[in-house]
């Protein structure tokens, strides 16, 4: 099988005040949306916003909520945007986790939760290269 991830869907509760975050913060336009749901078209991955109860009732999982123990990562190419892009997130309704700092690995990073407690790690590692159209790949 194909070592791959097509889509990726975060239950929110309140679509607009996500779409700021999202479209504000870290400045994406979607490709698609109506009133459930918001795609955005990454580097060969889509991320959804998807109101909480329409992807608990699509996923036929009552009672579903809350964000669960992982972190998405939104890598630079450099350390400089790193705090820029948190101050972004932030300004658009984000919740600031972790200031903006080099972890024991190298590098600098820092963490912002978006306004439905997913957490995002804005970050710069030397030995992750992001080419022209966005695509990440681990070069260590």
């Amino acid at each position: 099988m194909q070592q791959q991830i097509s889509v990726i869907t975060l239950g929110v509760a309140d679509l607009a005040r996500s779409a700021r975050f999202y479209q504000d913060g870290f400045g994406w336009a979607p490709v698609f949306q109506n009133e459930e749901i918001v795609f955005y078209q990454m580097n060969g991955v889509i991320l959804g916003t998807f109101l909480k109860d329409s992807l608990a009732a699509d996923m036929n999982r009552p009672g579903f909520s809350g964000p669960a123990a992982f972190a998405l990562a939104h890598n630079v190419a450099t350390a400089e945007p790193v705090a820029p892009v948190i101050d972004a997130l932030i300004a658009a309704g984000g919740r600031l986790l972790q200031p903006a700092s080099a972890p024991p690995h190298g590098g600098l990073r820092g963490y912002v939760a978006d306004p439905d407690d997913h957490a995002w790690e804005i970050a710069f590692m030397p030995g992750i290269t992001i080419a022209e159209d966005g695509r990440v790949s681990f070069d260590l």
